[in-house]
């Protein structure tokens, strides 16, 4: 969940809102996703958008359970509009002047799709993953890089 306002205007129950979808809801998700893949003892894998969640990691390693999150950078959505939106009416210029300057930010010179991110995703969910633990992939066309 984005929130994109000035941090002057978010309200208490913006803030609510947005942690409890963000950070209590991923947190509950991930304790009852182990808690049954344990029970079931077959190992599992979680994945998450966030940043990296190493300490889960290190406790459910033993249950051969995996823990990765990704990172996603720019992604051609509704949200990544409505965000384009917002700042280029802050900043006074057109929205896809915008665009075509986040375009250009990026190595690659595109933003992403939502089946990029579907792709890695899909590849942690893989058994060939396996060996991949604690680790935040940053899916955003090298723009942490730059």
């Amino acid at each position: 969940m984005s929130m994109n306002v000035c941090a002057t205007a978010v309200t208490v129950e913006d803030w609510d809102r947005s942690f409890d979808t963000n950070v209590k809801g991923t947190f509950f998700c991930y304790k009852y996703a182990s808690k049954q893949m344990i029970t079931q003892g077959r190992g599992g894998r979680i994945i998450g958008a966030s940043s990296g969640l190493g300490k889960r990691a290190q406790e459910l390693g033993p249950h051969k359970i995996t823990v990765n999150t990704y990172a996603p950078g720019p992604i051609d959505t509704q949200m990544l509009t409505d965000t384009a939106v917002a700042m280029a009416q802050k900043r006074g210029f057109p929205q896809e002047a915008f665009l075509k300057k986040m375009h250009a930010q990026s190595p690659l010179g595109y933003i992403g799709a939502p089946e990029d991110i579907a792709s890695a995703v899909s590849y942690l969910a893989s058994k060939e993953s396996h060996f991949i633990t604690g680790q935040s992939i940053s899916i955003d066309g090298g723009g942490t890089m730059s």
